[in-house]
């Protein structure tokens, strides 16, 4: 398996993945101008030295052996930089009354825009199909050796938007509870105006004052802070590199925004540039190693099963020729798993 950036003759692919993906992935919606557009910008930014605010990288994860996508994963370099970047914070307000002898602590919902300027992770799909071997921690961390290897390209702070609570049709008990009362419109269809940009409707509707989460449903008010059941894992992941949930939700779904500085992302800070060196066999006892050729617009990663060697990395061939290396050149890596 293979990370790569994407190209314009990834379209058909990439559209059917977003197909399959299901209500609240914002940012991968089948449409083929938006996905052209960002295939486009990602194909500009690895190319320049594009300003923060518009750099979008995306890749996909190419099975080298029959050619199919099977997956994709993206960057956006600073988030809000031109259009207003919305969330909601989960705060508190105490309401007390010593006459009355009562003293109420009540979570409260407060729109901001605490988290502008932000890189974001963004884009995560995987295929049903592909699902194993590894490939959804290369596919989501593959991103973190790449911002090691140019970290003037993102921000230090770097979030990544949930998949927040929805049913098997795309209903989040949280946007009926709240946000249709002001928008009148299905959450899907909102999820989709917000992702091509017409963003303005957010700040003309929303209610400006905090929310009191005692007045929405018990189903609405369970699921803030918390992901969608096929998101646990990308969570689960995420955390392990180091993100942490700091009380920023989505204001659709309520899905949480996980966040970290940087350069303390384990992935990044752990991963060093080594010398390649070719082996005909996976040295013993070698264990899943994360690999890239730490090259910008000719981006590429992979897994190798490897050992390193004081500053030389033994890695054999076929993952040389994956990428596109030849014996001896540097290459970034870090070890698969925060557990290894």
């Amino acid at each position: 398996m293979l990370i790569r950036p994407t190209r314009l003759s990834d379209l058909d692919a990439i559209l059917a993945l977003a197909s399959s993906a299901g209500v609240g992935v914002t940012t991968l919606q089948a449409n083929p101008e938006r996905f052209t557009k960002r295939i486009e910008a990602s194909i500009s930014s690895l190319n320049g030295e594009p300003e923060l605010g518009q750099a979008s990288y995306l890749f996909a994860l190419e099975d080298d052996e029959t050619g199919a996508l099977a997956g994709i994963c993206g960057i956006e370099g600073a988030v809000g930089m031109d259009d207003t970047w919305y969330n909601y914070r989960v705060g508190l307000s105490v309401h007390a009354s010593r006459e009355l002898d009562i003293y109420k602590q009540l979570p409260t919902l407060f729109l901001t825009s605490d988290l502008t300027g932000a890189s974001e992770l963004c884009t995560l799909f995987l295929s049903p199909d592909y699902r194993k071997d590894g490939n959804g921690a290369l596919l989501s961390k593959s991103r973190f050796l790449f911002m090691a290897a140019s970290p003037e390209r993102f921000s230090p702070r770097v979030i990544a938007e949930m998949r927040g609570v929805s049913d098997e049709a795309g209903r989040s008990p949280f946007w009926e509870s709240l946000g249709r009362h002001f928008f009148k419109m299905d959450f899907a269809r909102a999820d989709f105006l917000s992702y091509v940009g017409s963003k303005s409707f957010i700040a003309e509707l929303m209610p400006k004052y905090p929310i009191y989460t005692c007045l929405l449903s018990d189903e609405a008010q369970a699921a803030i802070g918390h992901v969608h059941p096929a998101t646990m894992p990308a969570r689960a992941m995420l955390e392990a590199e180091g993100f942490r949930y700091q009380g920023y939700i989505d204001i659709f779904d309520a899905g949480p925004s996980l966040e970290c500085p940087r350069d303390t992302i384990r992935a990044v800070k752990d991963s060093r540039v080594y010398q390649s060196l070719a082996v005909a066999h996976p040295p013993k006892n070698g264990t899943a190693w994360l690999v890239s050729n730490g090259e910008l617009a000719d981006f590429r990663a992979t897994i190798a099963y490897t050992r390193p060697l004081e500053d030389s990395l033994p890695l054999t061939a076929d993952v040389l020729q994956r990428l596109n290396l030849e014996d001896g050149a540097n290459v970034r890596a870090v070890v698969l798993s925060a557990k290894g």
